[in-house]
């Protein structure tokens, strides 16, 4: 079975010496692994609501709103942070991260959105006090050998000087995956799917959950509500990607 991998691995030396495109293979002009040509043909998120993140381009909307839903029914998560739009090549990017192991490519972006995150934090945006990783379900853990949304905590964390509390949160309820239910399915299939490691360390503080896509938000919106449940003060969102409207 794979192994969550470690800061002493190839896998991170690897990226530390070599300084080529990981995604064109072409020399990097830039710290990362990754050219500015590439960098600048990521799907960067353009317009979105101020909550959840949804792109609003072409919808109606105008630069700083909220989306109908939020404005509606306002979540229990504050504001979702991301830097792309879950397309073409990030799409693919987190794919190969998180189904095939390709440890590098998630190293990559977690450095990118650890430099958007600290962008945001220089405008203003508040710095939480923990980060936690959004857990996995036990036999999907035990298949896939990692947790991807841990090791972006990880990341994150190390490049941001963020503690990272990885066993606050629990899966104590094994479900089937989120990916293809409705909305309605998706909020069923997680009902008393999580709890509290210890409810009292929670309150009154500021958490950032980390997962690496926003579809729904079923899963934040669960988490957030257990954590404010708990009295956590403010819960953000920290993800790489976040899914367009289905219509789009």
């Amino acid at each position: 079975m794979p192994c969550q991998p470690h800061k002493e691995t190839q896998v991170y030396n690897w990226l530390n010496f070599t300084q080529f495109c990981l995604l064109c293979d072409e020399p990097s002009d830039t710290s990362l692994a990754i050219c500015v040509a590439c960098e600048a043909e990521l799907p960067w998120l353009g317009d979105h609501c101020l909550c959840c993140a949804l792109p609003l381009t072409g919808s109606g909307y105008g630069a700083g709103e909220w989306c109908a839903q939020c404005d509606q029914r306002p979540p229990a998560f504050s504001q979702v942070i991301t830097a792309w739009t879950y397309e073409f090549v990030v799409d693919r990017l987190i794919t190969r991260f998180k189904h095939r192991q390709q440890w590098p490519l998630g190293k990559l972006l977690a450095e990118l959105q650890g430099q958007y995150l600290q962008h945001r934090f220089d405008e203003g945006l508040p710095r939480p006090d923990a980060l936690l990783p959004v857990p996995l379900a036990r036999q999907r853990l035990r298949q896939r050998g990692f947790n991807q949304s841990a090791m972006l905590a990880n990341w994150l964390g190390e490049q941001l000087q963020l503690p990272v509390q990885a066993r606050q949160l629990l899966r104590t309820r094994d479900t089937p995956s989120q990916q293809g239910l409705s909305a309605k399915a998706r909020k069923q299939n997680l009902q008393g799917a999580f709890s509290l490691t210890d409810s009292h360390w929670v309150q009154g503080k500021h958490l950032a959950l980390v997962d690496d896509v926003l579809t729904t938000g079923t899963t934040a919106q669960n988490l957030a509500q257990l954590l404010t449940g708990a009295g956590a003060r403010r819960v953000d969102v920290y993800c790489l990607a976040r899914t367009p409207a289905p219509e789009d």
